[in-house]
This record gives structure tokens, sequence and C-alpha cells, in this order.
């Protein structure tokens, strides 16, 4: 059930993805500082004051109360099975990937060339692996976390991972709101494990925008790719360089 630990932490999501930080929120609101932090800190909230500061966000309750649930959900994994249903068919994992991401029936209907009946269909199929609840009037309710982590050799990485990467890196990446670095540098395992936990941190943020994103009208949002990795590595042209090790 969610409680107000996990609506104190949505609410800081939100702060976070909109750049509010508490002075300007107290500003807002008529409040000191101080007496907003120590609403934060001590959960303290009134549904009167959490309403107002939605308006500040502007985000709604069931929005909030959305986010605070998924926060405390605890599937994040599929099951095989619903992995291997979901890679067979394309339109499926599309509709389930949107919503994950909020998406309503009418809306998937208005973007994707998929009629009313195929995406309802779709969403049944859905609700028959267990994803999720198709409630009256069509509203979807999720069975699962919102961040979806795929097996790592799983049907969906099998299926996709190969083309997702080819895609993703055929670009030339040259516009303003598109960036690619590498870095190759020599760093002890200590330094590697920062390096490690920061990306990881980078992940989570860039999950938890999202997820607060998610209350904004698909107009209002862009699909993005985020590739993250670390690992040891040499450039082949300087290994064969290498003297060899004696016996």
């Amino acid at each position: 059930m969610t409680g107000v630990a996990e609506i104190t932490d949505a609410l800081k999501r939100c702060l976070k993805s909109r750049g509010m930080t508490y002075a300007k929120l107290a500003k807002a609101l008529g409040l000191s500082e101080a007496s907003v932090k120590r609403l934060f800190s001590g959960g303290g909230f009134t549904l009167r004051r959490v309403e107002q500061i939605c308006r500040v966000l502007d985000i709604d309750l069931f929005e909030l109360a959305r986010l605070a649930h998924s926060e405390a959900a605890a599937v994040t994994e599929l099951t095989v099975s619903q992995e291997q249903a979901l890679a067979a068919d394309p339109k499926l994992l599309l509709v389930f990937h949107l919503a994950l991401g909020g998406w309503r029936l009418e809306q998937i209907v208005a973007q994707y060339s998929l009629s009313r009946a195929e995406c309802l269909k779709l969403l049944l199929a859905l609700d028959a692996l267990g994803l999720i609840d198709l409630q009256p009037g069509n509203e979807v309710r999720l069975r699962t976390a919102h961040q979806v982590n795929w097996r790592r050799d799983g049907p969906i990485r099998r299926a996709y991972q190969e083309k997702v990467l080819d895609e993703f890196f055929a670009a030339a990446f040259d516009r303003p709101d598109e960036t690619l670095r590498f870095e190759a540098k020599e760093l002890s395992v200590a330094s590697r494990e920062v390096v490690r936990r920061k990306l990881e941190r980078l992940v989570r943020e860039f999950n938890e925008l999202a997820e607060v994103d998610a209350a904004l009208a698909p107009s209002e949002r862009d699909s993005v790719g985020l590739v993250i990795g670390l690992r040891p590595y040499v450039l082949s042209l300087f290994t064969g360089m290498k003297r060899r090790k004696r016996a």
C-alpha cells in the first residue's frame, strides 16, 4: 500500500524533474524554505498542502499516487514466458512499451497505425499475460513497475539488442540535443567502481525523470535513448603491439 514515505519520495522526484529547489517551492507556496524542508524531512503533509504542491508542479493527485505506487512496485523483471510472448509479437511489445510510459488507448491509436479494435485486442492480450489490468473505460493499470529490466540473455535482448544498438549508433550525433563521447583511460579497480556507481545513479535518475514526465501528454515528450557501457578495453590496434609476457 502506498504510504507517506512513497508520496514524499514521489514529490521529491517531481521537484528534481522540474528543476525546482525547496527555496523556489517555498516562494510559490508562501512559506519559508525551512518550513518546506521540515515538511519533506518529516512527511507532515496535509492533503491540502499536497494539492498545493501538485498545482505548483503541474501534476494531479492521481499521477502523484501512480508515481508513489510504482516506486513501491516489486515486479521489475518479467517471466521468460512473458518475454517470449512480447518478443514474438512486435505490436504487442510496442503497446506494452507505451503502457509503461503511461499512454492511453486513444493516444496510441492517434499516433500509431493500429485500429482501436486491434489496440484493444493487444491490451487484452497483455492483461491475459498478467502484465496489466485492463479496467473499466479501458484504463490501464500496470502489474509491473514502470521500469522493467529485460533478462540479460532473455528473449527480448536476444531478439532486439543487436538491432537496437546498430540503429542507435548509426546516427551522426551532430544535433544540439545529441551527445556521443568515448573515453579510454587507465584506472585502478577502486576508481572503476566509483565510475560504475555514478553510471548506475545516472540510469536511475534517467528512469525517474521518464516516470515523472509520463504525466505529460505524448505530444510533449520525445523518445530518447541512453546507452551506458563500462568495461576493461584496449583498442585491438594497440594490443597487437604489446610485448608478449615471458614464461
